[in-house]
């Protein structure tokens, strides 16, 4: 329930920002605005002040704002205006007001990441030392892609589709654009250049992780669960585990593997503390009925601390800003070019699970879940598909082109098109969200 309200709230920021700018620029125009709404349906809390009423409706899942000239009077209803509130009627302003006034909204959005990013530089970003570093492979995850394709503990990646990489994080970057392509991977192998080739249609979009190739990961114990065997054992953060029963261990992910031979049988394990030798004993957990044994340790992730000046966070949070920018602008692209799997899209529900786990955490991760979050959202309404922000412009943008308002007639052709367009999508976002909390 905690991160639900965390991610309604969350969302509740974006959407008031969105319908502030359509508001200020309005305003900015001399335009009557009738209502500033956040959400959808029944009123929750509504007040008015001067000529606007101001309002928290009960679906949270966008807002509105009504001025006037703009699907008719107060109440939705077709009036009779005087001259001076046709003056101040949205439908009597300039094109060139119109396009700012529907603009200002995703515009909204997508400056709003060049403010918040260089305050979560400065107040310090949590960066896994691995994602930095050399792609090197500790782990590949048994009938996995990776697996499957031919890939081995130790493998380093030099480039993908000839493109030279450097890190992980680099790699990843790269993975968006080769969507819906064949990868083909140039490692080294034992001071050997080899190629890989994972064919197309992999999951490449979320990473080398869900590929199946996962870092180096050195078997330190990094969190211990309470009332589980690690813990009443005395086993205790930082302790390197050198073997379990008779199995030595290289890495953590020989872990899981051996705790599940070993079942509930009591086991020896071998530690290294601060240098010194220790050995202790315990019976793991099995959690879940037929549920996996468990120890209840969990791994100790290298990360750093980066904090930034004033100027560099600004530097910083300006390029992020237009790396997600460009990165959400190809991930488009590739949806609508087939290259993409619809299943990539997220709906509602994803949203407030992200920004609901985001919220958890700390400052620096919540204001970067929020800047990722409203570009998407901005870029969204970009798009030109009538009923969102980017048809209105579409349609703007017509009438300075041919001196003339496209006609009504058309409008309203185009609109029940991009409602049935909207209504679709909208579908298959909380489908693929049911279908992702469900598995």
């Amino acid at each position: 329930m905690t991160t639900i309200i965390a991610g309604i709230l969350m969302l509740g920021v974006l959407v008031f920002i969105h319908e502030l700018g359509h508001f200020v620029v309005a305003k900015m125009c001399g335009v009557k605005v009738l209502k500033f709404s956040l959400g959808f349906g029944p009123k929750l809390v509504s007040r008015r002040r001067g000529e606007t009423e101001y309002q928290i409706c009960a679906i949270p899942l966008g807002g509105y704002v009504q001025m006037l000239g703009e699907g008719g009077g107060e109440q939705g209803e077709e009036v009779e205006l005087s001259a001076e509130e046709k003056a101040r009627s949205f439908a009597e302003q300039s094109v060139a007001k119109r396009l700012a006034i529907v603009s200002a909204g995703p515009v909204m959005n997508l400056i709003l990441p060049l403010l918040i990013l260089p305050i979560s530089f400065m107040v310090g970003v949590q960066m896994p030392t691995y994602l930095e570093q050399p792609v090197c492979v500790g782990y590949v995850v048994p009938e996995s892609t990776a697996a499957v394709s031919g890939f081995h503990a130790g493998d380093c990646v030099k480039a993908v589709n000839q493109q030279p990489v450097d890190s992980w994080n680099e790699t990843n970057k790269s993975f968006l654009s080769f969507a819906g392509e064949n990868l083909f991977f140039q490692i080294e192998r034992d001071g050997e250049a080899l190629q890989l080739k994972i064919p197309a249609g992999n999951d490449s979009l979320q990473g080398l992780q869900v590929l199946g190739i996962l870092p180096q990961q050195v078997a330190i114990i990094g969190g211990l669960a309470a009332d589980m065997p690690a813990a009443e054992a005395g086993l205790q953060k930082g302790d390197l585990i050198l073997k379990i029963g008779s199995h030595p261990i290289s890495s953590w992910y020989d872990l899981k593997g051996i705790i599940q031979r070993v079942g509930n049988e009591p086991v020896s394990i071998q530690l290294d503390r601060a240098g010194q030798p220790l050995t202790v004993e315990l019976i793991p957990e099995q959690r879940g009925g037929e549920g996996d044994y468990l120890l209840g340790i969990a791994p100790d992730y290298e990360s750093e601390l980066k904090r930034f000046g004033f100027f560099a966070a600004v530097r910083e949070g300006s390029d992020r800003t237009w790396e997600l920018i460009k990165l959400t602008v190809v991930f488009v692209q590739k949806l609508f070019s087939g290259s993409v799997s619809a299943d990539n899209i997220g709906g509602p529900i994803t949203v407030v699970q992200i920004a609901g786990q985001a919220a958890q955490t700390d400052l620096a991760a919540i204001l970067s879940v929020l800047a990722f979050i409203s570009i998407q959202l901005g870029i969204l309404n970009l798009l030109p598909i009538p009923i969102l922000d980017g048809g209105h412009i579409l349609f703007y943008l017509i009438e300075l082109i041919i001196r003339r308002p496209v006609s009504i007639r058309v409008r309203e052709m185009a609109q029940q098109v991009g409602m049935a367009m909207l209504l679709m999508l909208m579908v298959l976002a909380f489908y693929n969200d049911i279908i992702r909390l469900w598995g």
